[in-house]
């Protein structure tokens, strides 16, 4: 058992956070301006929080400056993850053809920095959008120095041509990292995440997929109903704390959980250190009573993040 730990009034509980494997890319969107830019990726990644029943979860990772993108024009960095690389092409296909491809100004790039040699697994981007140009698509591959080159895809729109890559490296990913926030008032809940939520967004390779990156519901494995393979966190509910195993506090009345999904095990930890350190800082006066993190006992996934280590 680690010592105890307490930041700015709030007690950080010695829990861990379970998270697991998951396949993931990184996609750049750009457009004439940021507003068209934003659109695209904001378009694409909605309804991506849980691959429980949306596919894939995928969020707006940072906004880039026209120095930073492949056209140089303003644009944004999205990441995806899904539980295997077969949906996670799928669902870039279906959410690209909606979503980018039909917005004004709109163009699409791989985001996923090469290796040497470049890696090989791919997932299809213009790879069967580029059909959508109905035969007048074009092809330009562009080589580089170092013997390597990149295959791109014009296809006719009605304000010019959409740009497309033709594929993106796929890379491995981590799901489900997460921190609880337990409150007196869902005001503190409330201010508690919306700090935590801005701090971890300054950081790369991580992003939160549910709505303003907090997730309400919660969820457990399995369900009295035999349909359903996860349901809502009853221990946590504040209005079931008289009729179930409850693990509130008699002054904890809403709860708030921020769910992250990263690149990598340090990314993670990291965003979760300074998410809880910011939550703590805003709503720890306010009503803010302790922060823990939901598991399920160590079966579901490999990747283990004990808060109190973070610190």
């Amino acid at each position: 058992m680690s010592e105890a730990v307490r930041i700015d009034g709030v007690e950080i509980v010695d829990e861990f956070a379970e998270a697991f494997d998951m396949k993931a890319t990184r996609l750049i969107i750009t457009g004439h301006d940021s507003y068209w830019a934003h659109q695209a990726a904001s378009t694409m990644t909605g309804f991506g929080t849980s691959v429980i029943a949306c596919g894939a979860e995928t969020a707006i990772e940072q906004e880039l400056s026209p120095e930073d993108t492949p056209d140089g024009r303003p644009g944004y960095s999205v990441l995806m993850f899904a539980v295997s690389g077969s949906e996670l092409e799928k669902q870039i296909t279906r959410r690209v053809g909606q979503c980018v491809l039909t917005c004004a100004t709109a163009a699409i790039f791989a985001g996923v920095p090469e290796t040497d040699p470049p890696s090989k697994k791919r997932l299809g981007l213009g790879k069967a959008i580029r059909f959508f140009g109905d035969g007048y698509q074009v092809s330009k591959k562009l080589h580089r120095s170092d013997g390597t080159s990149t295959r791109y895809w014009r296809v006719p729109v009605m304000d010019g041509e959409f740009i497309i890559e033709h594929d993106v490296a796929r890379i491995d990913g981590i799901g489900g990292g997460n921190f609880i926030l337990l409150a007196e008032t869902i005001d503190a809940a409330l201010l508690g995440c919306r700090a935590a939520i801005d701090a971890m967004a300054k950081l790369p390779e991580v992003i939160t997929p549910f709505p303003g990156g907090v997730a309400r519901s919660g969820s457990k494995v399995g369900s009295k109903y035999p349909k359903l393979f996860a349901s809502t966190n009853d221990a946590y509910c504040p209005t079931l704390r008289d009729v179930v195993d409850s693990c509130l506090r008699d002054d904890e009345n809403a709860v708030l959980e921020i769910v992250i999904d990263g690149l990598n095990f340090e990314a993670i930890a990291e965003s979760m250190r300074v998410g809880i350190l910011a939550a703590c800082q805003a709503a720890g006066d306010r009503g803010l009573r302790r922060i823990t993190a939901g598991n399920y006992g160590g079966k579901l996934g490999r990747h283990h993040f004990r808060l109190v280590e973070l610190f």
